[in-house]
Parts: structure tokens; C-alpha cells; sequence
């Protein structure tokens, strides 16, 4: 079932709700550059056990509206809280991957977690996906700033580059092409705002420390666009956090190891 969610005037966050009757809720925010159709592995089993899963298209991405501004996260998270009070969702797990768990923090802090009673971070791109001078960890500056130059001289070539390091196990040309297309449904300027925002965004630092729900975090340990130790700091910076890790895992943990990480989503929300 899908709805359009008005966050301000004439910004519209597409919205798909699947099995609104379910017991409990997950809330999943998308990473940079797909839309809510990458958490499709989930959508076919969680409701199966139950679950209500409802997956948000983020502004300039997938369904959504194509603003020309609006992509920090401060924006981004505030459209999460127009999701969360227009379906009145309350006592929800909040899941983030990527750029989608910097946003999910960003909400937790911003929004004193409104509504969310757990919190899931899976390869979330935080507390800095690149290396500070007092973060060592992340990418390399350089590497975003190629990322936004390819967005403005040959997105679809970028696009596929970026589509071979997100994967540690082999997949199918067809799937490879599949998350390929969903980039190209972005807008440009959304693609190139967004990775913009991961060089300016130092703010999730302290945010992590405002969480207070209890957290999952799943990171895979082969993780080449979210390094692994933005995992160890995430856990050091949440209260109340576990993290686990897995083993033969890159980026898009939710296909790569899918049958583990719908087991450790569920049970997590369970315990």
C-alpha cells in the first residue's frame, strides 16, 4: 500500500506500508543512492512473521519529490518525523542502512527518538564515512569528492562503479543491474547533494550519544563503503548498544548475508 507524506509545501516522501496490520512496526530509511525498494529481501519475509514493514523513499530519491535543497541531515531527519506522525506510528523499531542510519541518528537527536522504542543501524554511515584528522577511520576525502565529480560528469559510470564495492558475495549481473537502475531513479542533484553532506556532517558524534533505546548495529566485517570501525565507534558512542558483526559481508548486508541479518533484525526486536 503505498501513500505520499506532505513534509513541507510541495515536498511529497513516498511511502510503501506493507502488512499495516502487522503486530509490531519497522520504520527501514534507505541508503544513498536507492530507494526503499533495496530492503525488497525483508519485505518478502518479515510480514511473514508478522511484521508491519513500511520502507520511505527519501526526498529526491526513488518516488519521492525532487526538491532542489533539503538534503542535510537535519532535513532529512525531519521528513522521517512528518512519516512517523502522519501514519502515527508509535513504539516502532527505526531502521537506517548507510547514508539511511546517519539519518536515523540524526532523528534519534533531533527528535528525542519520537516514536521509536528500538533503533537499528545496519552499516550506517556514522559517526563520519570519511577520515577526520581525529578520525582515522572512513574514506578518504578524496573518494567522495570523486563521487560527486562522476555524479556531474557521468553518473551512470559512477553508478557502476560504486555498484562493485558494495557486494563481497557474487551476484547475479541481473541483481548487480537491478540496484543499478534504482541509483538512476535519483535525481543528479540529490545523488551529488547527499555525498556533499557526508564531507560537511560532523554533528552524529554527539548524537550518538543522546541514544538511549536499545540498539542493534549490523555491519559486515568486508564492508568496503562503511569500514567496519565506524561500527566499533557507533558502539562505543551508543548506550545500550550490541553489535554484531558478519562475516563474509559488504555493504548491502541486508542481500549479501540476508537470511542472517533478517534473523539477528528479529530477534533483536523480540528480545
Amino acid at each position: 500500500m503505498g501513500y505520499y507524506v506532505n513534509v513541507e509545501p510541495n515536498v511529497y516522501i513516498y511511502v510503501e506500508d506493507i502488512n499495516p496490520t502487522g503486530r509490531k512496526t519497522i520504520l527501514f530509511i534507505h541508503g544513498w543512492p536507492g530507494n526503499h525498494n533495496l530492503f525488497e529481501y525483508q519485505y518478502n519475509q518479515l510480514p511473514k512473521q508478522g511484521y508491519r514493514c513500511i520502507g520511505m523513499d527519501i526526498r529526491g530519491f526513488g518516488l519521492s519529490a525532487r526538491p532542489w535543497d533539503g538534503y542535510d541531515y537535519n532535513r532529512l531527519s525531519d521528513d522521517v518525523r512528518g512519516v512517523v506522525d502522519a501514519l502515527q506510528l508509535n513504539n516502532i523499531t527505526l531502521g537506517g542502512h548507510s547514508t539511511g542510519g546517519g539519518i536515523a541518528i540524526r532523528y534519534m537527536a533531533r527528535h528525542q527518538g519520537h516514536g521509536v522504542s528500538r533503533l537499528a543501524l545496519f552499516a550506517a554511515a556514522a559517526p563520519s564515512l570519511i577520515q577526520r584528522p581525529y578520525f582515522p577511520y572512513g574514506l578518504p576525502k578524496q573518494s567522495v569528492l570523486d563521487i560527486i565529480q562522476g555524479t556531474y560528469n557521468d553518473r551512470p559510470n559512477m553508478l557502476r562503479s560504486f555498484g562493485n564495492m558494495i557486494f563481497h558475495n557474487y551476484v547475479t549481473p541481473a541483481l548487480a543491474d537491478w540496484i543499478f537502475q534504482l541509483g538512476l531513479q535519483a535525481s543528479s542533484w540529490a545523488t551529488a547533494a547527499i555525498a556533499n553532506t557526508w564531507l560537511d556532517e560532523e554533528g552524529l558524534f554527539k548524537d550518538l550519544e543522546t541514544i538511549h533505546v536499545p540498539t542493534l548495529i549490523l555491519h559486515g566485517l568486508n564492508d568496503r563503503v562503511c569500514l567496519y570501525p565506524l561500527a566499533i565507534a557507533q558502539k562505543k558512542g551508543i548506550q545500550n548498544a550490541k553489535l554484531v558483526p558478519i562475516d563474509s559481508c559488504g555493504h548491502f548486508l541486508f542481500y549479501d548475508q540476508h537470511e542472517k541479518f533478517n534473523k539477528e533484525l528479529v530477534q533483536f526486536i523480540e528480545g
